[in-house]
């Protein structure tokens, strides 16, 4: 059956675009200039909507504009309603036979392991045009417009289905003239030495230390956000990072980095793709899980 929607709910394009442009100046004249129209004619668009929405979008005091609350909600969800309108319009009017993927991707994961294998995905799929954005947390995947991300954690994200790719294998790595400073024979001699810490893997040091038989540690070293600033952090001597081997293999293999102890501990949480379930039978975001499993298979197998 075809989806009716009232008339009265969907205003006409030229009342948003006026209201979206005031409420971004937060001035009638300023979106008037922005628009190139009078400032009388973004007034009465604003009104129209108001009127046909029977809400109040904006507060008038002494020839001075303020969004009420209901209008700076509205605000928000149409301005990213009119970006998605002008991006996918941008799209079809350039690729008019082909789809459009906005994937969300983690730093390093996304530099170190997806974008060299990238490539072979856009040689069997090239009427598909991706974008990537960079996410470190969860978000709302309607808000922003995407179709997949690739997550480290718990398949626990709201309203999606995940697809496992792998687990995370961390050991302890330094630059051999740090290694050659000190004496780290077993992994207590660990927890007397500078320690790189991730915000994201906030216990993984004790848990590691935990499994290999140290239990008195206390947190000491840097913090840091992505995986790549603390392996050159630890590159250049400023202490041990326990990170994944397979995103420091570059520094391994040059001799900036060695394993300390090629010693992992499993972990409840793994990559996984989350796709929302609006667009699970989405073709190019089909096209993309399917890729993705056979990318991380191999790796499994390496």
């Amino acid at each position: 059956m075809e989806e009716f929607y009232p008339r009265r709910l969907l205003p006409s394009t030229s009342m948003l675009i006026a209201f979206d442009s005031a409420a971004r100046t937060g001035s009638f004249t300023a979106a008037a200039e922005e628009l190139n129209l009078t400032q009388g004619a973004i007034s009465r668009q604003v009104q129209a909507l108001e009127n046909q929405l029977d809400v109040k979008l904006f507060r008038r005091a002494n020839k001075k504009i303020t969004l009420t609350d209901a209008g700076r909600a509205y605000a928000r969800e149409i301005n990213v309603a009119l970006k998605r309108i002008q991006t996918a319009s941008l799209f079809i009017k350039t690729n008019p036979r082909a789809g459009l993927l906005n994937i969300a991707i983690l730093p390093t994961f996304g530099t170190r392991w997806l974008m060299p294998r990238f490539p072979s995905f856009l040689e069997r799929n090239p009427e598909i045009t991706v974008n990537f954005v960079t996410k470190l947390s969860q978000f709302d995947f309607g808000e922003e417009g995407l179709h997949a991300a690739i997550h480290f954690g718990l398949p626990d994200w709201p309203n999606t289905v995940s697809t496992f790719l792998m687990r995370e294998e961390s050991v302890p790595v330094a630059s051999p003239q740090f290694l050659e400073q000190r004496e780290i024979k077993q992994p207590e001699d660990l927890a007397q030495a500078p320690l790189l810490h991730l915000t994201s893997r906030s216990q993984a040091w004790a848990d590691w230390l935990e499994a290999n038989g140290v239990s008195a540690f206390e947190r000491q070293g840097l913090l840091f956000e992505q995986f790549s600033t603390a392996a050159q952090a630890a590159a250049a001597g400023l202490g041990v990072a326990l990170l994944p081997k397979f995103l420091i293999n570059k520094e391994i293999g040059q001799g900036e980095l060695s394993v300390i102890f090629d010693k992992s501990v499993p972990t409840s949480s793994a990559y996984y793709l989350m796709v929302p379930n609006e667009s699970t039978d989405y073709a190019p975001a089909v096209a993309f899980k399917d890729w993705l499993q056979e990318m991380a298979g191999e790796q499994s197998h390496q």
